[in-house]
């Protein structure tokens, strides 16, 4: 009998795996075309406004699938719920001794004696309209303890820092949204951009 529940769930793994590809290459595809349509030249005709809707199942495999290619080292296992009215709540495992080591810090610090690969998780609400948005924290947690935003920031600032962006993303300040993208509209599990 357990034979047969194991052969039972190995069989699953194979079906949800290739489950898992087909939602990763569907996001893949609106991505393209999302970038796509932004890259287009501007025109004395407005374009016909485009509605590009994704699931959270189809972003959680795009990670799970594609992440190890773009995501940075230290972040492993995103994942996004999405709700209505802009809410979204995302967890990660991430390496504290990358984003909080290199700073000196004084033996006063609490963030001193944090370290290790921990799961972060942050709750709020993207505002996202007329070509900006803003994401508004509600709250987060490192390894299931509340934690206050500029905790949360630091770690964000270090993991999304690049030469376009040296402070890297920051909390509740707004940014101009991507590829021509006009607003985000969320219904629970779904998202919808509208260019």
């Amino acid at each position: 009998m357990a034979s047969v529940v194991l052969l039972a769930g190995s069989a699953a793994a194979p079906a949800q795996d290739a489950a898992a590809r087909a939602d990763a290459a569907s996001m893949q595809r609106k991505i393209i075309a999302i970038v796509t349509r932004g890259e287009l030249p501007a025109s004395k005709v407005p374009m016909p406004i485009q509605r590009t809707s994704f699931t959270e199942r189809e972003v959680n495999a795009y990670f799970r699938v594609n992440g190890p290619e773009f995501l940075p080292a230290g972040v492993v296992d995103p994942r996004v719920t999405i709700d209505r009215a802009g809410q979204v709540r995302a967890r990660a495992i991430v390496d504290l001794d990358l984003a909080l080591k290199p700073k000196e810090r004084g033996w006063l610090d609490p963030l001193a004696y944090l370290g290790g690969k921990t799961e972060v998780t942050a709750v709020g609400t993207l505002e996202a309209a007329s070509g900006r948005g803003v994401f508004r924290l509600a709250n987060a947690t490192l390894g299931g303890v509340t934690i206050p935003k500029a905790v949360l920031q630091e770690i964000l600032a270090f993991y999304t820092r690049s030469e376009d962006y040296p402070r890297g993303f920051q909390l509740d300040e707004p940014f101009t949204l991507p590829s021509a993208i006009r607003s985000v509209e969320t219904m629970p599990g779904r998202a919808t951009v509208v260019q």
